[in-house]
């Protein structure tokens, strides 16, 4: 009897050792596909950004342009009335701006700006830092009880 008792405990612990294992197997694998959706949805979340802030530089591109072609006209009218050169003079900082919108909008700044940043993140590290000291739990505990106290 003494044998088969100590059989059937032996049996019972390997049984809940593997059942404790699954669990725990289970319990990573939710926990990577909880992180795996939140990062994906992140990631959706910056293309729809972007995605704005894109279509704003467009529409942007579009206004800006139209008020360039009537300013031109009526600069280059003024310059034809008066033959007065500094009539034309703002065109040239206007050019610039009208280049960069339509740059933005619909040339490849945008890659540009993306290639840039991964440079700065490849070789300059050192400009990212932030002031202060890093976030973690204490921090943020300590600034909560401190505005509580303060009623705010």
């Amino acid at each position: 009897v003494n044998f088969k008792m100590g059989a059937l405990m032996s049996g019972m612990k390997q049984t809940m050792e593997d059942n404790f294992k699954k669990s725990q197997d289970f319990m990573l694998d939710s926990q990577k596909k909880q992180v795996e959706r939140q990062l994906h949805m992140q990631m959706l979340m910056r293309e729809r950004a972007m995605a704005t802030q894109l279509a704003r530089a467009r529409e942007m591109a579009y206004w800006y342009g139209g008020f360039y072609g009537v300013a031109s006209f009526l600069m280059v009218a003024g310059f034809m009335k008066t033959r007065h050169p500094g009539a034309l003079v703002g065109l040239v900082p206007l050019s610039f701006v009208l280049g960069y919108q339509l740059d933005m909008a619909f040339g490849n700044k945008m890659d540009r700006i993306i290639a840039e940043a991964d440079q700065i993140l490849e070789n300059e590290q050192n400009l990212l830092r932030l002031p202060g000291e890093p976030l973690n739990f204490e921090v943020i505990d300590a600034s909560r009880k401190k505005s509580a106290k303060s009623g705010q």
